[in-house]
């Protein structure tokens, strides 16, 4: 078995809006990265088995790595998603106030690209280009 570590050529990242409070940082990062497995199954793992045998679910096959920034750095990392047409997911200021996935799906669609108030944004691709994406961000404390 290797011990050299493993280097990943893709990267899952998650940039936050700074003035997110912790709660929110919190449940904004789970909400993102919930869609990348449905959608991109090559960056899911096999399933978990402890010693006795009991199964636990599959998790990402990579980390997910966290950054923050201002509403203008997600902003303009969401117009560098876009153009360099890599896998994303968005959550905006409206999904605090909504309960259900439908209301948040409407929520996002009455707002045109331009206008959305973003205050997460996960992208997933290959590491040069998801870096590029980042420019400006800054690793989450």
């Amino acid at each position: 078995m290797s011990t050299e570590p493993l280097r990943f050529d893709t990267k899952i990242a998650v940039l936050l809006r700074e003035d997110l409070e912790p709660w929110q940082r919190l449940n904004v990062t789970a909400f993102l990265v919930s869609g990348l497995g449905p959608t991109l199954p090559e960056v899911v793992g096999e399933p978990y088995e402890d010693a006795d045998g009991v199964a636990y679910l599959p998790m990402f096959r990579q980390p997910v790595l966290v950054f923050e920034g201002t509403k203008e750095v997600v902003k303009a990392a969401h117009a560098r998603a876009l153009s360099r047409a890599l896998p994303r997911a968005v959550f905006t200021a409206d999904l605090f106030s909504t309960g259900n996935d439908r209301d948040n799906r409407a929520a996002v669609r009455a707002v045109p690209t331009a206008q959305l108030d973003l205050v997460g944004l996960a992208v997933y691709g290959p590491r040069n280009g998801v870096d590029k994406v980042l420019k400006g961000a800054r690793m989450h404390p």
